[in-house]
């Protein structure tokens, strides 16, 4: 799914399956030797995932560490992003000439749990989206908000709050953001996809984009 969604110059990479913690490298395996198995399963895939995605960019094998935010720690020279949910792990990673950052997520085609809406949604982005047909679209909304933030913290470097985004999302597959906080970018774009089971977004942030994205902050 995440492949679909992104340019063909950003390397990707997705798995239904759990994979060893053997193809971890020892730092990275450091990271996790206090994890419960589920998370240490999740951990190992996706940094499989992201093996994978960096090859396709001619990126040899290198350890993905982790920074002080739980960020991933991409190689010189490459930004990229990872995600995970039960039964779906993914990667995306593309160079720095030519990507400011990059977002995905995945979720559950399910309804959020209650009370979840009500944290995360803006005045006004309810009424819009309830015209999306055979969505879940509040499940679509916290994924779109989730590749947001994904996009905009390796360029911040700060927290950016549900509320400090606006999305619009729209029936062809896209949406709109709208950054309501001062910093490195004001507005992006990204694209959904799903299908019965999952519901995927992603943002790639071209370097051209991010040049006239520019806000003061």
């Amino acid at each position: 799914m995440i492949a679909e969604l992104l340019p063909p110059d950003v390397g990707t990479a997705e798995s239904s399956v759990v994979v060893s913690e053997e193809v971890l490298f020892p730092a990275e395996r450091a990271l996790i030797d206090q994890a419960v198995a589920k998370r240490r399963a999740e951990f190992a895939t996706a940094r499989h995932c992201a093996r994978r995605a960096l090859a396709e960019v001619e990126i040899g094998p290198a350890p993905v560490l982790r920074g002080s935010s739980r960020e991933p720690l991409w190689p010189y020279g490459i930004v990229g992003s990872v995600t995970h949910s039960a039964g779906y792990h993914a990667a995306a990673v593309g160079r720095i000439t030519r990507y400011g950052s990059i977002g995905i997520d995945c979720e559950p085609h399910e309804p959020l749990p209650d009370g979840v809406l009500d944290q995360i949604c803006l005045p006004g982005e309810r009424a819009q989206l309830v015209g999306i047909d055979d969505q879940h679209w509040d499940r679509l909304l916290f994924s779109a908000k989730e590749s947001v933030y994904k996009t905009w913290f390796p360029l911040a470097r700060r927290w950016l709050g549900f509320h400090d985004a606006r999305i619009a999302l729209r029936c062809d597959g896209t949406f709109d953001v709208q950054i309501l906080v001062h910093g490195p970018i004001r507005a992006l774009r990204g694209r959904w996809l799903a299908d019965d089971r999952w519901i995927a977004t992603a943002i790639a942030l071209r370097v051209d984009q991010s040049r006239t994205n520019v806000t003061d902050g």
